[in-house]
Formats: C-alpha cells, sequence, structure tokens
C-alpha cells in the first residue's frame, strides 16, 4: 500500500498523484497517491498532526500541493468548488450561536461568507431541502444554543448539504458525542450518502462508530497513507509502519482495538480531544504523531 495505494478511476471523486502537502514549514503527507470512487464512503484516520484536515482543505483548494497533482471532482482542487459540501470542526462556538435552525442552515447558503441576506426563493427552497434530507425540521424553530451536542451536527450537516454537492468532507463530526449520538450521526450520513450516491470523507479519531458505513478506510500517519479495506489496512504491520512503533490490533466482540503496549490509542486519542476541545486546526498543528509510546498515561481500553 505503498506509493501508488489504488489506481485511478475513471469515474473518481478524488485523484491524488504523488502528492505533498506541508504547512508552516512540515511536510504533513508525503508523495501520496491514491483514487476514491465517485460513491463511496470512506473513513479517514490517523494520530493528531497526521493530516486529516490538511488534506480536506487540500481537497477544498485552501492548501496548494507542494508536489504532485490533486483533482477533485475531474477537475484540479479549486476553492469554492459548490460541488463539495464541507463540515469543519464546529463544536462550543455553535453553542454560542443566537440564531434559530433554519436562520443558522440559511447563513450557509451563500456559499462563502456568514451572514444573513434576505433568502430569494431559490435559497429558501435549497434551505428546506438540506433540513428534509437531514430530518431536521422539528429543529428549524429552535435556537441553535438549546440544542444538543447531536442536534446541532444534524444542522451542520445540513450546512454541508446545502445545493447537493457530489462530494462530502465532514471534519470530525463525531468529537464530544456519546455513543448513541455518534451511531445516529454515523447512520445519517450513511443515508444521506446512499440516497445521493456520493462520496463522503469523514474523519475520526476512532473506527469502531464508522464499521457499519464505510466502503474503505484511509489511514494516515508519518507523512504516509494506506487505503484499502479495513482488513487489509487495519493491521498490525501496516499500522506499525504509520506509527513508526511496534502496533498490535485486537478484534473482539466486532469490534477493533489498535494497541501500542497498553494503550488503545484510537480510545485515548478520543479521550483526549474530548479534555481538551480543540478546534478544527489541531489536526495540524497537534502532538507528534510518530510516538505513540511516548504517553501512557491511565489508558482506557473502551
Amino acid at each position: 500500500m505503498r506509493g501508488q495505494i489504488s489506481p485511478q478511476q475513471p469515474d473518481a471523486a478524488i485523484d491524488l498523484d504523488h502528492v505533498t502537502l506541508a504547512m508552516g514549514g512540515r511536510t504533513i503527507l508525503k508523495d501520496i497517491s491514491l483514487s476514491i470512487g465517485a460513491g463511496e464512503f470512506i473513513g479517514v484516520l490517523g494520530p493528531n498532526g497526521a493530516g486529516k484536515t490538511t488534506l480536506m482543505r487540500a481537497l477544498l483548494g485552501l492548501i496548494p500541493a507542494t508536489g504532485g497533482s490533486l483533482r477533485v471532482l475531474g477537475e484540479t482542487a479549486r476553492r469554492g468548488n459548490p460541488a463539495i459540501g464541507y463540515m469543519p470542526q464546529f463544536r462550543s462556538q455553535a453553542g454560542q450561536i443566537n440564531l434559530c435552525g433554519w436562520d443558522f442552515v440559511a447563513a450557509a447558503s451563500d456559499g462563502h461568507r456568514w451572514g444573513l441576506p434576505l433568502p430569494d426563493r431559490r435559497r429558501r427552497q435549497m434551505v428546506a431541502e438540506a433540513i428534509a434530507l437531514v430530518r431536521a425540521e422539528a429543529l428549524a424553530d429552535r435556537p441553535i444554543n438549546s440544542l444538543s451536542g447531536g442536534e446541532r451536527q444534524r444542522l451542520l450537516l445540513a450546512q454541508a448539504l446545502l445545493g447537493e454537492p457530489k462530494l462530502l468532507l465532514l471534519d470530525e463530526p463525531l468529537i464530544s458525542l456519546d455513543p448513541n449520538h455518534q451511531s445516529a450521526v454515523v447512520d445519517l450520513v450513511r443515508e444521506v450518502q446512499q440516497r445521493l450516491g456520493i462520496a463522503v470523507l469523514f474523519s475520526a479519531h476512532e473506527l469502531n462508530p464508522l464499521l457499519p458505513a464505510i466502503d474503505r478506510v484511509l489511514y494516515l500517519g508519518r507523512g504516509q497513507a494506506a487505503l484499502g479495506q479495513v482488513d487489509e489496512v487495519i493491521t498490525g504491520p501496516v499500522l506499525s509502519r504509520l506509527y513508526g512503533a511496534e502496533i498490535d490490533v485486537i478484534r473482539l466482540r466486532g469490534r477493533i482495538f489498535v494497541m501500542s503496549g497498553p494503550l488503545d490509542l484510537e480510545h485515548h486519542a478520543h479521550q483526549h480531544e474530548d479534555d481538551h476541545d480543540h478546534d478544527h486546526g489541531h489536526d495540524d498543528h497537534g502532538h507528534d504523531q510518530n510516538r505513540p509510546q511516548a504517553d501512557r498515561r491511565g489508558a482506557g481500553h473502551g
């Protein structure tokens, strides 16, 4: 799975050909080649700093590749592509917004500006369709700051679905949600993805909530990437290469645990995010992704 991870697909939603991405003088991803089909649901995983957010920002045209070529939906990645829906990490701020659900979704309906222009008929129709798509009609008149985390995620997803995009990028939408709400979000995204026939990149710290939904998994680490079926990628040898340390993979009762010694890496990373409530930039400027063995404080196994 090194180098050319998968051949280019004629109907690919995403094609990376020897792509290198860097931030602040640090190489995040190096010489990555992969192809993702137009109707695939891809789980994107990896330690903090591995490049999950960086990759999504590159697909949005916000970060230029320093090497190679990156094509999205058949064209070079560019800023403001209306065929891409994006749900950034946006947690605590949403609870401070004094808008009802409808206006919250409508605020994103003009694409790039955060504001409240008077909606025309088409914009109202787009907002209504997006809210219906995520079954959030009951939330339309409720204040955002009165909603639960799972309900806010539903409206954030509606924002990303305005205009029915062909590619949906979801950056850590499960952070701070309890297991029941995590399952509800994953199920909803899968339902929408299948209904619209679109490609989805869904980044997360833990694989298990995504297992019922994903077609393949993309695991990032140490500037490298592995893309494939779960049983191909989530193995000791592959993850040991990506983490730069000996990794064991344990399968138990339908769940998968990624272990470095006594530490369940994915569960520990998820707990760490909850404790510190990082913003959407944490992935690119986070902790040392290369040494999971360096922090073995009181690890739970989930």
